[in-house]
C-alpha cells in the first residue's frame, strides 16, 4: 500500500501490514497533497491511523458507529472525524484517570454509541 484515501475502504490486511509510522506518513502526505488544513496535522494523522486499525481489526463497537454514522449521510473522511473527536476525547480523559480496575473502554464505547451524525454537525 503506497497510497491513504480517507474517503475509499482500505484493504485491512495492507494496512495492518504496514508499520504504524508508514500509516501515519500516508495519512499525512494525503492530506497535504490534497492540501486540507488541519490544527495539528500530525494529532490528525495519529486519530486517522488509530481509526483506520479499528476499523480494519473489526472492533464491533467501532465497526457498527462508522456504518450508522455513514448512513446517517456523512462521507467517510466525515465519519473518520466524528469517530475520532470521540476517540481524542477518550484519550485525554485517560490521562487523568486514577481507576486502573474500571475498564478503559466502556466510555469510549458508549460514547460512540450516542454518537449520531446530527450532534457531530452541530459540534
Amino acid at each position: 500500500m503506497n497510497r491513504y484515501d480517507p474517503d475509499l475502504d482500505l484493504p485491512a490486511q495492507a494496512w495492518l501490514q504496514l508499520d504504524e509510522q508508514e500509516q501515519i506518513n500516508l495519512v499525512e502526505q494525503y492530506h497535504r497533497v490534497a492540501r486540507i488544513t488541519v490544527p495539528n496535522a500530525k494529532l490528525n494523522a495519529i486519530i486517522h491511523t488509530i481509526l483506520e486499525t479499528q476499523l480494519a481489526q473489526q472492533i464491533p463497537e467501532v465497526r457498527r458507529t462508522f456504518e450508522r454514522l455513514h448512513s446517517e449521510g456523512l462521507d467517510r473522511h466525515e465519519t473518520i472525524h466524528a469517530i475520532g473527536l470521540v476517540l481524542a476525547n477518550h484519550m485525554n480523559s485517560l490521562l487523568g484517570r486514577s481507576n486502573e480496575s474500571e475498564d478503559a473502554n466502556s466510555k469510549y464505547f458508549a460514547d460512540l454509541e450516542a454518537l449520531t451524525a446530527a450532534t457531530w454537525r452541530a459540534s
